[in-house]
């Protein structure tokens, strides 16, 4: 694509490349997302290190400021395939910063350590790569993402070089500047080039809604084996007893659940929903969706990973209130997602799901009162019950026997 592709003339950048034309997740991106994946694996390792709010509220921050950046990467690839060296050669630097990134995620807090000032430049070529690969579909317009993302790199470089509240505060500052960013996408062209708001949401909403729904599952996928890496780092040296057993199968079959939950009755139904809904409203619902709803989803998964890691250590005994809330409140995160998932893309049932979050977070009760392998069996029975109850419903004469 060219600078060119900015123009009035070009509305629907998908439509420019064939309407009817099949746009497969590249080897390339599932390699990109890999690498993002383990953005989860380190912030696994920072709750189990630390399981207090203060460390929740800042993983959260965290992550919601990298994902950001993930989901414009999402964005781009699916507009801008990598299917030139010199594009290929730009996700490999763009996935370089992202490991840096990584890297340096279990002190980024610290404010004896130089992590946060070199997760803060990683960031800043995080941005700077996507800035320079976005010109490709959007040409000049990119200023209008490539500035705003650049001072919320800036705020989060500015953090690691203080500490306290102060730090705390650039880090918010940042999310609040990602957050309006596509305030300024939508209406900032339009003020410059006389183009209607209307039209740039159509030029924005030229996605392939294929490839959209397929990459960000595949990054759903990639990350539930978090928590199998979890299972086995909690079983660690531990002697193989029937309860040991009994907890991994219990935490496997979690993890099983939660896939079923979104890749069963979710993703088909998310892509014909996608497919279906016209240009100029199909780039809010990708942000409402897509990032909005992915991001509790994400995060609920890295909540579960560290609450398992704690359990299995102690099958047979209670849990301690923080590994007991990570445990059930990474579930808890994941369904309240979904439902904001499912509600924005109109699939139906959510009563089901969002009846089962506040049973979930009781089961934080039978692992402090009785055992992990108890609020394990929890967990397990509610999910059981929920994904039992949606499968008849869906399944009533009354409804026509469609599976939702």
């Amino acid at each position: 694509m060219t600078p060119e592709a900015a123009s009035p003339q070009h509305t629907d950048i998908s439509a420019a490349r064939g309407p009817g034309v099949l746009q497969p997740v590249t080897t390339l991106e599932l390699f990109f997302d890999l690498v993002f994946v383990y953005t989860l694996t380190q912030l696994t390792v920072v709750i189990a290190h630390d399981l207090s709010w203060a460390t929740a509220g800042r993983v959260t921050v965290l992550f919601a400021v990298l994902y950001w950046m993930y989901s414009a990467y999402a964005y781009l690839t699916n507009q801008v395939p990598p299917d030139r060296p010199s594009r290929r050669l730009l996700m490999l630097f763009g996935m370089g910063a992202f490991l840096v990134c990584a890297l340096s995620i279990p002190h980024v807090f610290d404010p004896d350590s130089n992590a946060g000032v070199v997760f803060g430049l990683g960031f800043l070529l995080v941005v700077g790569v996507h800035s320079v690969l976005y010109t490709r579909s959007h040409g000049g317009d990119v200023v209008w993402y490539a500035v705003p993302n650049s001072l919320a790199a800036l705020a989060v470089t500015g953090a690691g070089l203080c500490s306290g509240p102060v730090a705390d505060g650039l880090w918010v500052l940042a999310v609040v500047v990602q957050f309006l960013t596509p305030r300024f996408a939508e209406y900032g062209p339009a003020r410059r080039s006389g183009r209607s708001p209307s039209e740039l949401r159509v030029q924005l909403g030229g996605l392939h809604p294929g490839h959209f729904v397929e990459r960000h599952g595949l990054l759903l996928i990639v990350s539930f084996g978090e928590s199998v890496i979890a299972i086995g780092v909690g079983v660690g040296d531990l002697p193989f007893t029937p309860g040991v057993f009994s907890g991994v199968f219990l935490a496997l079959t979690i993890a099983g659940a939660l896939w079923w939950t979104y890749f069963v009755r979710d993703e088909g139904g998310a892509e014909h929903a996608f497919a279906a809904t016209a240009p100029e409203r199909r780039w809010r619902l990708a942000m409402t969706a897509y990032y909005y709803a992915f991001l509790p989803m994400l995060l609920g998964v890295a909540f579960l990973a560290a609450g398992i890691k704690k359990a299995l250590g102690h099958i047979g005994e209670h849990l301690h209130t923080g590994p007991a809330v990570a445990l059930a409140g990474g579930v808890a995160l994941f369904l309240a997602g979904d439902v904001a998932f499912r509600s924005a893309m109109r699939l139906f049932p959510v009563g089901f799901r969002a009846g089962a979050v506040p049973v979930v977070l009781l089961t934080v009760l039978l692992g402090v009162r009785v055992s992990a392998a108890a609020q394990l069996v929890g967990v397990v029975v509610t999910l059981v019950v929920m994904l039992a109850a949606e499968a008849r419903w869906a399944v009533c004469p009354e409804r026509g026997g469609a599976v939702v």
